[in-house]
């Protein structure tokens, strides 16, 4: 019998590798590793749970326990996966996407989320959209035009607007000034 666990604040590929590696040090079997959710090979013993329980936290990651917790974080995690992973979710809204993947009506899911994290979905995903242009502008690979096409913004100025409102700097603005960047889960 398969068990799955879903842990908090597993919200990047770093995270997922540092859940990786917990899981190999603790010699524990699993099927399946994905932002925010483990699938074991066969369900943990009370000791092998309270073990990898206590790495978890010691390395900022929590356990979900209560259903709503596990819904905001497969919210967080297909939020993530549709703004740096651009996901084919054949150009849906991410309204139907949530909907869909999660099977609950996506008012019930802005319910559970706002509750729960003291903002809506769309400034959750506003705040992602713009840590990861901030990335983007860092890595001075793309100019703000190809930014704006690799995350859909449709343009550049559409872009730079997003980005003004979201962090008080335009594009050109913010890579002369470099502010800190915020991790994912902080978000």
């Amino acid at each position: 019998m398969n068990s799955i666990l879903h842990i908090k604040n597993m919200v990047c590929d770093r995270c997922l590798m540092s859940v990786e590696n917990t899981l190999q040090q603790q010699k524990l079997k699993y099927v399946d590793i994905s932002l925010g959710r483990i699938e074991f090979e066969k369900e943990l013993s009370l000791e092998q749970f309270k073990l990898f329980e206590e790495a978890l936290k010691a390395n900022g990651f929590e356990i979900v326990a209560e259903r709503h917790d596990k819904i905001v974080t497969d919210i967080k995690s297909i939020i993530i996966e549709w703004v740096y992973e651009r996901k084919d979710f054949k150009n849906k809204k991410l309204s139907e996407v949530l909907s869909e993947e999660l099977h609950y009506d996506y008012s019930h899911l802005t319910s559970i989320f706002s509750k729960a994290e003291g903002q809506s979905i769309q400034s959750f995903q506003n705040k992602i959209k713009a840590e990861r242009i901030k990335e983007l502008l860092e890595y001075d690979e793309l100019n703000i035009s190809e930014i704006a096409d690799k995350l859909q913004f449709g343009s550049a100025a559409y872009l730079s607007t997003f980005f003004k409102k979201e962090t008080g700097l335009n594009p050109s603005q913010y890579k002369l000034h470099h502010q800190e960047r915020k991790s994912l889960d902080k978000l």
